[in-house]
């Protein structure tokens, strides 16, 4: 059995339409953009920018945002080009089972995972703490853990884990309506913010706008482990600001378009996905690039990048503190809470659906796959998937793995930018509705970027990204291998049909069957 057997794109039509598997096709171009911003605006806004500008890029953040959301946007394209080819659940893992073979798509679909699964756990960990300090402004002291004998327990993320869980459950249009009530709420308060913000806007803050390049200020192994790949093995010492350091911002606020590969786990429940999917994401991915601008803009105009740097965990409220407004602390503490409400409630949903692909093809319990009749959605996957997120949220340090989820992130980008090229060369005969432009041009730069971004993420996230890389690896050959449903014969003559020999239509046949 060789290790890059591909799965050909009827097949995976096929299982989608499966008796019992088979998801209900229920939003539109507005909840995908709704979704976009849901998932990539939420406490980051008042946090990443302001930690990018402080330690790497000063007021040049925004370029910083500029050319993560280029970055982001090529290869978007990309997962457009796919999504519309190939309209069911699964993302980059999909899209790499069809055109780089299953090994690869397995390591793809595990590093989602890793994405997914670490992300909703770390955002739900933050949503609790805002939690506490939203009752804090309101006069109530809570604590936001509670011992439990030797076990410390951070409740917040149980509640609003087990609280999006059981959304989910009953219905993805459901969850997508609760989502984009908190979105235009959370959008509103972005709004507030900034116009508050340029009311304190200096113009002496922002200059010189690209700061100049200064040696980092930490030592010894921490420090080393701190440093970029990219620098660590072009021998480069550690440094601060300059062009390098505006490089540097991007890899770290790229943290703020995550969500994106997320909304297209979601074509199999998209309507009319061949024009939804294009309009939806892209729309979210103007909006969203513009919220981010605008706050790193007014926090940079506001107070000096020096004075952020001066602060160990500096945020839009410490700038607003500098300013004596310390009443706009409160309004970015429940801005907080609301934006993280929809980031718990998307990442959710897109773990589900990628280990739902998964599932289908074996690699995975396939049992796992089964799908309510009755509310079109994966329960299983979806209580088991929120039972592991509230427990490594709710028990353990699951926040200092943060970088790890732009890793996975990038990673997926890498091989759906090349994927891009595979499927035109062996699949000349789809013609997805959305193609990315220029030829090979965009996808080849995509793939590049990427991988400059990942270089330029700490060593340490690298570590931590090989180990789980082993894990994958390991779990792939002990069960994944062995029960992939390419092994069954009907479907092992339909990937013989697709790769060379009979017509389209054969191989659509044997799908179908």
């Amino acid at each position: 059995m060789s290790l890059f057997r591909t799965k050909p794109v009827e097949s995976f039509l096929a299982d989608a339409a499966g008796p019992g598997r088979q998801l209900k096709r229920t939003l539109n171009t507005w909840d995908l953009m709704i979704m976009g911003v849901a998932v990539s605006v939420g406490a980051g806004i008042f946090s990443v920018g302001a930690r990018a500008a402080a330690n790497f890029a000063g007021p040049a953040v925004t370029v910083s945002f500029v050319i993560a959301a280029l970055t982001c946007a090529m290869a978007i394209m990309c997962y457009a080009e796919f999504a519309t080819a190939i309209p069911v659940a699964g993302s980059a893992y999909v899209f790499s089972y069809a055109t780089m073979g299953e090994f690869i798509a397995w390591i793809i679909g595990w590093n989602l995972i890793l994405e997914l699964f670490t992300a909703a756990a770390v955002i739900a960990k933050y949503w609790g703490i805002y939690l506490t300090e939203v009752f804090q402004f309101a006069g109530i002291h809570l604590s936001a853990t509670i011992d439990l004998g030797p076990v410390t327990m951070s409740w917040g993320p149980l509640l609003i884990v087990a609280l999006f869980t059981v959304l989910l459950v009953l219905g993805t249009k459901l969850s997508a309506t609760v989502g984009n009530v908190f979105t235009v709420i959370k959008i509103a308060v972005v709004l507030f913010v900034i116009a508050a913000g340029l009311f304190y806007f200096n113009a002496d803050n922002i200059t010189p706008f690209v700061p100049e390049a200064v040696p980092s200020a930490g030592n010894g192994t921490a420090d080393v482990l701190q440093q970029s790949l990219f620098s660590f093995a072009t021998g480069a010492a550690p440094a601060q600001y300059g062009v390098a350091g505006v490089l540097a911002g991007a890899a770290l606020v790229f943290f703020a378009f995550v969500g994106f590969d997320v909304v297209a786990t979601s074509a199999e429940e998209v309507k009319n996905p061949n024009k939804t999917l294009p309009r939806g994401i892209f729309a979210g991915l103007a909006l969203t690039t513009l919220l981010y601008i605008g706050v790193s803009f007014a926090l940079t105009g506001m107070v000096s990048y020096k004075d952020l740097a001066a602060v160990e965990n500096p945020t839009l409220a410490t700038a607003f503190a500098a300013v004596g407004n310390d009443g706009a602390a409160s309004i970015i503490a429940v801005g907080s809470l609301i934006g993280l409400t929809t980031v718990v409630m998307v990442l959710l949903m897109g773990l589900t659906r990628v280990v739902l692909a998964i599932s289908r093809d074996g690699l995975l319990p396939h049992s796992l796959s089964k799908v309510s009749a009755k509310r079109g959605t994966p329960v299983r996957i979806t209580v088991v998937c929120g039972i592991l997120v509230a427990l490594a949220a709710g028990f353990t340090r699951v926040d200092v793995l943060e970088e790890m989820i732009n890793i996975g992130t990038l990673s997926a980008f890498v091989m759906v930018s090349l994927g891009i090229l595979v499927l035109r060369r062996k699949r000349p005969d789809l013609k997805p509705a959305f193609r990315v432009p220029f030829g090979p041009v965009i996808p080849i730069v995509s793939a590049l970027l990427c991988t400059y971004l990942m270089l330029n993420l700490a060593i340490e996230t690298w570590m931590y990204f090989v180990v789980w890389l082993v894990i994958g690896v390991v779990i792939y050959f002990a069960y994944g291998r062995g029960h992939s449903r390419l092994n069954d014969e009907d479907v092992a003559e339909n990937t013989a049909s697709a790769e060379g020999g009979p017509e389209l239509e054969d191989s659509s046949a044997a799908s179908a069957r």
